[in-house]
């Protein structure tokens, strides 16, 4: 099951973090290798930026850190920018890292990059954080 590679927009690895949230399963699932997190730099740097903000640097600084040593996050800078979320440019990263890694599913509650899951082509796969919890948390937590 952790050969299975996803991409987490920056609200859901953001919650996932806090332990007291009904999310947190997911970074301890990422943890645990259970599955693989596929991330670019701009991906990266969007996740500090937002973890600074709301968590402070300090604690920012050593998650990323420690996230990007784990065997099952996987680094990967898309060479080409397919730029298909036309309503939310800044969504295009989890899109274009998508496609680049060759990755199974977007987790994501942002209606932005739910429009664009019906192409034909490129496919783009892409779960709410619901869907996601109905068909992964139990093989992750298991």
């Amino acid at each position: 099951m952790n050969n299975l590679r996803f991409i987490l927009d920056t609200n859901i690895f953001l919650v996932s973090l806090a332990p007291n949230y009904k999310y947190h399963w997911i970074y301890q699932s990422l943890i645990q290798n259970k599955y693989n997190l596929v991330v670019s730099n701009e991906i990266i740097t969007e996740y500090q930026e937002q973890i600074s903000l709301r968590y402070g640097l300090d604690f920012t600084d050593a998650s990323l850190d420690y996230l990007l040593l784990l065997p099952n996050v996987f680094l990967k800078n898309p060479s080409f920018l397919w730029q298909l979320v036309e309503n939310d440019k800044d969504d295009n990263k989890f899109v274009d890292c998508y496609i680049a890694s060759q990755s199974d599913y977007i987790v994501s509650n942002d209606k932005h990059i739910h429009q664009i899951k019906n192409n034909l082509f490129p496919q783009i796969s892409v779960l709410r954080y619901e869907e996601f919890e109905d068909q992964f948390k139990h093989l992750f937590t298991t």
